[in-house]
């Protein structure tokens, strides 16, 4: 049965271990189901009735129901030798409270024995892709400094993934997953009740009171310490639960623990406080700028909570906590992944604010960075999503398009909102409007909050504190910028007259007509180095990379299947033009049709259908591969100008992953 272990073999066994009995540490021969020839001389200590301890690699907690067990990491796999003794015949799952090798060198032991392993969602890949993390891992010119090189060398099966803020539940046995980042950017802490006590499975974000078992594990980049930063944090949110018990991965479990916790975060404190003037992300505080409206600036992206007389909110954007934590999951996001998001803020605007609901939030614009905790608010508080109308498809389909700063998680909007669309929610009554530049996918939303009309305009523009009676903006073609977008922003601005601009990033600022103007002067200045630089005569050629390109950006289909691809054409042209297209596939696969045609009407978009399929035996070194979309227009060959990539699997995906 799953769980068991073949009894040694003895000779073998008794005669390798006598020449290792020196070093205290039996010494076993190598086979295809030992992940190493070591083993600990360890025994499992009774913590409680139903809870165990073996020190191994890391310490391997058993929780036991009836004749079954369920493992708080793994380590060599020595545990599976003690079952009988614990009156357990099999083992369900193994969960991981993160992915270094010492957590999980004998999972391969594990898989073999048909045991069940689910691992942090944030750190799949280091388990599931081992070995293509080896092979890309970056060793020249190394600035990124986190212990990854800690990792298994070998892929594991994974059978399940453990989601922040879920429960995990076995056996009527609740597992809350919470996010204690710090020792690696995507650890958990596993929070339960074993044997009527509350038990905190931590791994290593601490080792004892007061203590860390490395301080090398909290620094991510060269010369940063984000990881002490994080584990502030993750004292703090854990603390929330009150363990009754922590078991560490790494020194003795400890009961009653929040003392021990606390002179950690005190120590922690005390070494952010070495290197950084700016306090640690936890103590980051949301500022009243009037009654009804508060805004938290010194998050990654600036969002705003309005607050009604009733206590619900609707939130202006809701992006990470601070930029350290931003920095470390943008940078560490892995390529079919998305940033992990931690919560913060809410608790503050409860208990300093009067907030008792989160019922609407709306994104500014779509930028990861200021969109990233809505997914979040929708599965934890059921807050609805409102969105411009153009933002929908970018929200919903983050695989569809390949533009800047797209967050990676699908994001449901519950309403879409028209250009100059007037609403009302609670006291307040609002107007949307569109607002490019920064992206084509920005709106601007106006309001009068406790007397001052209010712009929420995202990242369209900014005060300039060296300048203040100036704004300032920025330029990213990738966003699907456009000449005359700006103009038409800040033209939005002249029309509504604010008192105040609450932009996506700093704090609210006064804004008056003699500013407003002067950012126009600056916008239409912009427009003309368009018109002088770009040799089209037509300057968004120049400006906007899309003219053409594949949608979804990021397909995913199964070998033997077929998928449905569009072909959009924007034409910034005053006149007609005639395109013709054919996908450029992998030898082996076919595409219908095997030209495409359209014309396109002056300024204005089209769109023509084109499929491609793939062989059912067709097999690949590597699962995604690129499409390249070759292109005629008006008789001129301008060659292979668009692509997309396409995610092949050996079988039909479970679900929705386009």
């Amino acid at each position: 049965m799953p769980g068991d272990t073949n009894p040694p073999r003895p000779s073998r066994r008794t005669f390798l271990s006598s020449t290792a009995g020196a070093a205290g540490v039996p010494f076993l021969a190598p086979d295809e189901s030992e992940p190493g020839p070591f083993r600990p001389n360890t025994k499992p200590e009774k913590l409680s009735d139903h809870l165990f301890l073996l020190e191994d690699t890391c310490n391997v907690y058993l929780i036991r129901s009836g004749n079954r067990g369920l493992l708080i990491d793994f380590g060599s796999g020595h545990i599976l030798n003690h079952l009988r003794d614990l009156q357990v015949t099999a083992i369900d799952w193994i969960l991981h409270t993160h992915h270094h090798r010492d957590q999980a060198q004998g999972d391969l032991l594990a898989a073999d024995r048909g045991i069940s392993i689910a691992v942090p969602e944030q750190e799949r890949q280091f388990f599931a892709d081992a070995e293509n993390f080896w092979r890309n891992r970056r060793i020249f010119e190394l600035y990124d400094v986190r212990n990854d090189f800690f990792s298994l060398t070998k892929n594991v099966p994974v059978a399940g993934v453990l989601r922040d803020y879920e429960t995990f539940e076995w056996r009527r046995l609740n597992i809350f997953v919470q996010p204690t980042p710090g020792h690696t950017p995507g650890s958990i802490t596993l929070v339960t009740q074993v044997d009527n006590q509350r038990v905190a499975f931590s791994g290593d974000l601490m080792h004892s009171a007061g203590k860390v078992q490395t301080l090398y594990d909290l620094q991510y980049y060269y010369g940063e310490h984000e990881g002490v930063d994080l584990s502030i944090y993750s004292l703090s949110e854990l603390g929330q639960h009150k363990p009754d018990l922590l078991c560490p991965s790494h020194g003795r479990p400890m009961r009653d623990p929040l003392p021990g916790m606390e002179d950690l975060s005190r120590n922690l404190r005390q070494w952010h406080a070495y290197w950084y003037k700016h306090p640690p992300t936890i103590d980051l505080e949301p500022v009243a700028v009037s009654p009804h409206l508060t805004a938290s600036t010194e998050t990654t992206s600036s969002f705003y909570a309005i607050i009604s007389d009733s206590g619900k909110g609707l939130f202006v954007d809701y992006g990470a906590a601070s930029w350290t934590f931003f920095q470390v999951y943008t940078r560490y996001a892995d390529t079919f992944g998305h940033m992990r998001f931690l919560e913060h803020t809410i608790g503050k605007l409860r208990a300093r604010h009067g907030l008792r609901a989160i019922e609407i939030a709306m994104p500014s614009h779509t930028h990861d960075d200021h969109v990233n905790g809505f997914p979040y608010l929708a599965r934890r508080y059921g807050t609805k999503i409102w969105a411009y109308e153009n933002m929908v498809e970018v929200l919903e389909s983050p695989r569809a398009l390949n533009i800047g700063c797209i967050y990676g998680e699908p994001v449901k909007v519950d309403r879409s909102l028209r250009d100059r669309e007037t609403f009302k929610w609670e006291e307040f009554e609002f107007t949307v409007v569109h607002s490019p530049g920064h992206t084509n996918y920005q709106m601007a939303m106006f309001t009068t909050i406790d007397g001052n009309r209010i712009a929420f305009t995202g990242d369209a523009f900014f005060n300039d504190p060296d300048h203040p009676q100036s704004l300032r903006h920025n330029l990213i073609y990738r966003n699907e910028v456009r000449s005359g977008d700006h103009v038409k922003s800040i033209r939005n601005i002249l029309e509504f007259e604010p008192h105040l601009i609450a932009p996506g990033h700093g704090k609210p600022f006064a804004v008056d007509r003699t500013a407003a103007e002067a950012f126009e002067a600056r916008a239409r200045k912009q427009d003309s180095y368009f018109r002088d630089l770009i040799a089209d005569p037509d300057p968004d050629v120049g400006i906007y990379p899309f003219f053409v390109r594949l949608f979804p950006y990021q397909a995913s289909v199964a070998a033997g299947d077929s998928k449905v691809l569009q072909i959009r054409i924007r034409n910034p042209r005053t006149r007609v033009i005639h395109l013709e297209a054919a996908l450029v596939p992998p030898s082996g696969w076919t595409t219908t049709p095997a030209i495409v045609t359209a014309d396109v009407p002056p300024q204005s978009e089209a769109a023509k259908e084109v499929s491609f399929t793939v062989p059912p035996n067709w097999s690949s070194p590597v699962s995604r591969v690129a499409l390249a979309l070759d292109i005629v227009r008006d008789g001129q060959y301008l060659g292979q100008i668009a692509e997309c990539v396409v995610d092949v699997r050996s079988t039909r995906p479970k679900g929705n992953l386009e």
